[in-house]
């Protein structure tokens, strides 16, 4: 029988989409079974439209049968079937979609659930096979007919020979090559791997007679007979958890679902289950996890949910579904208006997609505000986990999210409870009190001991602990919270200053100054004394944009540009190392006092001594006395 050719531009067309639109050659299958499904969904609608009465969904299976000996596998559907007509339509014309036509013609209906619209599916097959046969017979015809091809030069119709209703699609695999191993969709285990990943919840059962062997009764220890028995085992689940309403649930059927499918040993923080109709509809169901991946903060980390098209596959980790602040969320997205066989470009720039993720961003938000406020003590356990990502989130992009995260944040700080909101912040703030005020550092026990903080603590004033690297740039990029701008202790202006504490400097007090900024200059700006030191003798601030801590962030950055604050070394005139300088007058000795300030108040920062040995033969001439 002669061949008829492609009525698209064939071969270009066909290596086209078995080469580019599909990333990965086991997706064949995925797509073999939501046809499948598409032709009993089709039937079943055709039962209720009609009034056809013998058609019950529970008869409806898929079978898949591999043969290892003649290579090849076998896809069996009881569905609708079709003619020699649709078989020239549907499989003869790429791109020609039986479904989506199905589905424009019918979507009044909510029964209509159809899976493939775009018509390329079917041609995935040859990404495996070198050559593809159909047998089908449609509901209602007494013909059957036989549809095969190798491929891109085109096919033959011929009649058949088909007992009932339905399709049969049998691929012959390709040979297997240097770098491709084709016997692996012969294999059994192969296969249910396959389904339970990309089709575990088609509505239909879909079934594979296999093989195990087990002891015959009665033998055991070195007599132990083996026998092999044959089992029609169903591969998929069906239904799927989200779409169960929520009563029939409980926190174990959640948390086991999230340990088994995303295999993690600790039951999730929380878990959301929602949906949604209208401009998107779409079922969603998101894990917080108790603790981060070890590869969380690493460029290796993949965010994304995996995403369904009617309870099937299409990505494993769709990154567009979730912003990076809160890309440590795992869990799924299913929804009907996503096309199945839509490829990873397209879905980039898909409007029902980019609706489903901000709705789902919203979702998030809301979620982690509403354990802010009931759960204290989970939530604190998230942020242990996940605060750091929240932090880049608000310096990241110019600070776009900064208005959906700044109240998520919490801070270690100098009030009574552990850590603290920016909203129980300022609704703790004395009356008269104008900012908010931070220190950096390590750690927060360290923190507490600054010189710095110590004029802001007096004032009854309570201090933020920032003690990762983001924290500062973080809340340089917020600037203010509900009118209360963020200020450093370190910085150059406190604002709290009155007007009789300030002091003019002394003759004498200026004459030192000047001595002492000349010692260290190249390494400060300038020497001065103090409106915010009670106890410590020196403390370093800094002018200008650059903090000391951003200084010190930026610098460990690989191949930084030399970057340095502004830095004034300040004196507490009240201390008596004060004294000491103004009665010195061997200039030498008071340079040397000066290095040793200097770098004093260097350590108390946490910033490195620019000459150690320097520092300790100062140190050690001081001790005797010299």
């Amino acid at each position: 029988m002669a061949k008829k050719q492609f009525k698209a531009e064939s071969k270009r067309l066909l290596d086209m989409m078995i080469h580019s639109i599909y990333t990965h050659k086991e997706i064949f299958l995925r797509e073999l079974i939501s046809n499948a499904s598409d032709a009993m969904d089709k039937l079943y609608y055709r039962s209720l439209s009609e009034n056809v009465t013998g058609i019950l969904r529970e008869d409806m299976v898929i079978r898949l049968t591999p043969d290892k000996e003649s290579r090849t596998l076998t896809l069996t559907d009881n569905g609708i079937g079709m003619t020699k007509e649709e078989l020239e339509q549907n499989l003869g014309t790429i791109a020609k979609s039986g479904s989506l036509k199905f589905k424009q013609e019918n979507e009044a209906s909510e029964d209509v659930d159809i899976i493939g619209q775009f018509g390329v599916g079917f041609y995935s097959a040859f990404m495996v096979s070198d050559h593809v046969t159909v047998t089908s017979r449609a509901f209602g015809s007494e013909d059957a007919w036989r549809w095969e091809s190798d491929g891109a030069d085109g096919y033959t119709v011929e009649a058949a020979e088909k007992e009932t209703h339905g399709t049969v699609i049998e691929l012959h695999l390709k040979p297997n090559g240097e770098d491709e191993n084709y016997d692996e969709f012969l294999d059994e285990w192969r296969l249910s791997e396959l389904v339970k990943r990309y089709s575990d919840y088609i509505r239909y059962p879909i079934k594979m007679e296999t093989t195990r062997r087990v002891p015959q009764e009665g033998t055991e220890g070195e007599e132990t007979v083996w026998e092999t028995v044959v089992e029609d085992r169903t591969l998929n689940s069906m239904v799927p958890l989200w779409k169960k309403n929520r009563s029939e649930l409980t926190a174990e059927d959640y948390n086991n679902f999230y340990k088994e499918k995303f295999y993690d040993f600790e039951d999730p923080l929380r878990y959301i289950h929602s949906s949604a109709e209208g401009a998107a509809t779409y079922n969603a169901l998101l894990y917080i996890p108790a603790r981060a991946p070890h590869n969380y903060y690493t460029r290796e980390f993949e965010k994304g949910l995996q995403l369904y098209a009617s309870g099937v596959l299409i990505m494993d980790k769709c990154a567009d579904l979730l912003p990076d602040h809160f890309g440590f969320v795992r869990g799924l997205v299913d929804s009907q208006d996503l096309s199945l066989n839509i490829s990873r470009e397209m879905l980039q720039h898909d409007r029902q997609l980019k609706i489903i993720a901000s709705r789902i961003e919203k979702k998030i938000q809301s979620e982690l505000t509403s354990m802010l406020l009931n759960d204290r003590e989970k939530y604190e356990q998230f942020f242990e986990q996940f605060g750091l990502q929240l932090k880049y989130g608000i310096y990241a992009n110019y600070g776009q999210q900064k208005e959906t995260l700044q109240d998520l944040l919490l801070f270690r700080w100098s009030g009574e409870s552990a850590t603290v909101s920016l909203a129980e912040y300022v609704d703790g703030m004395a009356e008269e009190q104008k900012y908010i005020y931070y220190a950096c550092g390590e750690r927060a026990e360290q923190i507490a001991h600054l010189p710095q903080a110590e004029m802001v603590l007096d004032h009854g004033y309570q201090v933020l602990y920032l003690t990762d690297d983001v924290d500062e740039f973080a809340l340089k990029m917020l600037h203010s919270y509900k009118e209360k701008e963020f200020r450093s202790v370190s910085g150059d202006d406190l604002g709290f200053e009155a007007e009789e504490d300030k002091r003019e400097d002394s003759a004498e007090e200026t004459a030192l100054l000047e001595k002492l900024t000349k010692a260290l200059e190249g390494q400060c700006k300038a020497v001065r004394i103090s409106a915010r030191l009670k106890s410590h003798p020196v403390c370093l601030v800094s002018e200008g944009a650059v903090s000391l801590e951003m200084e010190k962030v930026l610098s460990q950055m690989p191949n930084a540009a030399p970057v340095k604050a502004e830095r004034v070394l300040e004196l507490n005139p009240a201390h008596p190392v004060f004294q000491t300088l103004l009665a010195m007058e061997d200039e030498a000795k008071l340079a040397d006092y000066a290095a040793l300030l200097y770098d004093q108040a260097l350590l108390i920062e946490g910033l490195p001594l620019a000459d150690t040995v320097a520092f300790s033969d100062r140190l050690s001439r001081l001790m005797a006395g010299q």
